[in-house]
């Protein structure tokens, strides 16, 4: 059986975080070992997260939740933590406000490996995305969608794969850790480099047919959307090359232009 392991970082996110725990908590898939990584939060953050642990504990499910909460350096340094603590065969992360679609997400998920893999567990796993509102109502599919067939170039036209939509293998995640150097963007990175590995060592991407994250309209990135250009192009410099992102950036300025 497949063990998935679900890393939430949180700050201050009691009044966002209970459609994640409550998604999590009624997958009718087991085991699931579930990570909230708290940044020190001032409000009810990790009251509300201990009465979801209690929970777990009351009815009996096969969903061990850890709880740490202590300062920390910012959201990738959190993950960081949560990738040293992961126990499970493949590690995901979704943040307060984020969710799993339906209550058979990760058993659908666990068949389409059982199933579709070619005998060795695949690098990564990943699916779509649909954009949510405060509520969990659906707004729309996330505008990127991924393509059937994935690997480190595919980023070149962007992150084509939301974050959360991206359950890596724990043994390769847990070997390349988010690169601090970046405040925004260090996710666009992080899954670069695992299809790197992946792609070293002949591993499989596993194109999900079905929708495997809710993704909370907002977050960091969205906040610090400026910020957050600059870094995607110096990483998009990094693994492409200069050149290569001088002319994808020049299609993405085309292809706005056009689409007014």
């Amino acid at each position: 059986m497949i063990k998935f392991t679900i890393i939430t970082c949180t700050y201050n996110a009691a009044e966002v975080i209970r459609p994640t725990l409550d998604s999590i908590l009624n997958q009718t898939w087991a085991p699931v070992e579930h990570l909230i990584i708290d940044g020190a939060s001032k409000d009810d953050t990790v009251k509300v997260a201990e009465a979801y642990r209690q929970r777990s504990l009351e009815e009996e499910t096969e969903h061990e939740v850890r709880i740490i909460s202590e300062p920390d350096r910012g959201l990738y340094d959190a993950m960081n933590k949560g990738l040293r603590l992961a126990t499970g065969d493949y590690v995901v992360f979704l943040n307060a406000g984020d969710s799993l679609p339906d209550d058979t997400t990760l058993e659908k998920i666990s068949n389409d490996v059982n199933e579709r893999s070619d005998g060795k567990l695949p690098a990564v796993l990943y699916g779509d995305t649909n954009i949510v509102d405060d509520k969990g109502i659906v707004l729309h599919p996330r505008r990127l969608a991924p393509p059937d067939n994935l690997n480190w170039r595919s980023f070149r036209h962007g992150m084509l794969v939301c974050h959360q939509a991206f359950y890596a293998r724990t043994d390769i995640a847990r070997a390349t850790p988010y690169d601090l150097r970046y405040r925004f963007s260090a996710d666009v990175d992080w899954c670069i480099r695992i299809m790197e590995h992946a792609e070293r060592e002949h591993l499989q991407l596993l194109r999900l047919p079905e929708v495997v994250a809710d993704y909370l309209d907002g977050g960091m990135t969205n906040k610090n959307h400026r910020a957050s250009l600059f870094e995607r192009f110096r990483i998009m410099r990094r693994h492409y090359g200069l050149l290569t992102t001088l002319a994808m950036h020049a299609w993405f300025v085309a292809r706005a232009v056009l689409k007014k």
